[in-house]
């Protein structure tokens, strides 16, 4: 494994890849001002939907799509390879916080554990089972079926269950951003951590989901002001800038977190240090996605709320799209051929949010069970 310096590295391995987003419970304060007077989308439960998160989850969601299929092309080019870095520098992060955001009002009620198993361990369960098996079909036959160590993007499914049953802990605590920051630099310095459960993610992540629940609606009705949506600008430029130029020099896997530093080949201090400059990074490119985000009801604001059918849905064809070589196809290397390849994952990707694959992929995404709790909680739907 190559570290800063060493020279263009091919991006990680497929299973490395990251981002998801699961249905988040909704807090009990109110929508926005920019959501006011809005069309809003109403939830299973019927609660009302702010137009701009949904708009934020789907863009997120948009740029899970086109990282995953960007990731292919970064050896043979390097706006692929700036796009690469630049979108996996914050979109994982963004879509976190937003999820920390809306789990402010989880307090471990009945119905709120139901929604965690139901709309997260369950499909975790039956996507894992599905995806060894799809993976067997098209690479390897061997391959093992192991609960505990999440395939591909199904990490995040475990994470938010874990965040989310630890959100009282944080909501309790004088400080618990900077605790969840230490969390964090302290398990990028920690070798061996080990991938059950994916646990390096979970901690690495963890101040993003800590961030979102500190936050309230005054604080992203800062980012609606000009002198806002004007920076956004130049930040995330020269967060394309900065992908070109690190493209040969830094290793992609600190995007992840997915390692120790050790385990990367560098001293272990260096962990807390690129921990502290990737959440800056991270935390200053979510901030000018937020600024630019409609807060209007959009044409692609109900897709929101398909984000999870999408991030389960789309590794099926990325996958089908690398073990046959379709990036091999005549044209497929060339400027216009990644130009069209763009266009058809990002299709995809909205394709995924829509309702009728919602309706179709519902009783494994979202089940109802009733039959596996307890009477007296079965009519409570999760809010």
């Amino acid at each position: 494994m190559s570290h800063a310096g060493n020279g263009r590295t091919a991006p990680p391995p497929i299973r490395q890849e990251t981002l998801a987003a699961s249905p988040p419970t909704p807090p009990p304060e109110a929508p926005t001002a920019s959501a006011r007077g809005s069309a809003t989308a109403a939830g299973r439960g019927g609660a009302a939907r702010d137009p701009f998160l949904d708009n934020v989850k789907y863009l997120t969601i948009l740029l899970v799509g086109l990282g995953h299929t960007w990731a292919p092309m970064v050896p043979d080019s390097d706006t692929a390879g700036a796009l690469y870095l630049a979108t996996y520098a914050f979109h994982m992060p963004a879509f976190i916080l937003v999820s920390g955001y809306l789990s402010r009002g989880f307090e471990g009620r009945p119905a709120q554990i139901r929604r965690l198993v139901t709309g997260l361990l369950v499909p975790y369960v039956v996507f894992e089972i599905t995806f060894t098996l799809f993976m067997r079909l098209i690479d390897n036959p061997q391959r093992e079926l192991s609960l505990f160590t999440p395939s591909y993007a199904l990490w995040f499914l475990i994470a938010l269950f874990v965040w989310r049953l630890t959100t009282p802990v944080w909501k309790a605590l004088r400080w618990p951003l900077p605790v969840a920051i230490g969390v964090a630099m302290a398990a990028s310095a920690t070798p061996g951590i080990g991938s059950e459960i994916d646990l390096m993610r979970v901690l690495q992540f963890l101040p993003f989901f800590v961030l979102g629940l500190q936050l309230r609606p005054d604080h992203f009705e800062l980012l609606r002001h000009r002198a806002a949506r004007i920076a956004a600008v130049p930040v995330l430029l020269g967060a394309l800038a900065f992908g070109y130029w690190a493209l040969p020099r830094m290793n992609h896997t600190w995007l992840l977190r997915q390692d120790a530093a050790q385990e990367m080949g560098v001293p272990g201090w260096v962990g807390p240090v690129m921990t502290l400059a990737t959440f800056g990074c991270a935390l200053a490119m979510t901030a000018a996605l937020l600024a630019l985000t409609p807060r209007r009801t959009t044409w692609f604001t109900s897709l929101g709320a398909g984000t999870v059918f999408a991030y389960l849905l789309h590794v099926y064809p990325i996958h089908l799209a690398r073990e046959y070589d379709w990036y091999d196809l005549p044209g497929a290397d060339s400027t216009l051929g990644r130009v069209v390849i763009t266009l058809i994952a990002a299709g995809v990707m909205t394709g995924l949010c829509t309702r009728p694959v919602r309706r179709l992929f519902r009783p494994v995404v979202e089940p109802r069970m009733d039959w596996a709790f307890r009477r007296d909680d079965a009519a409570v739907r999760p809010g």
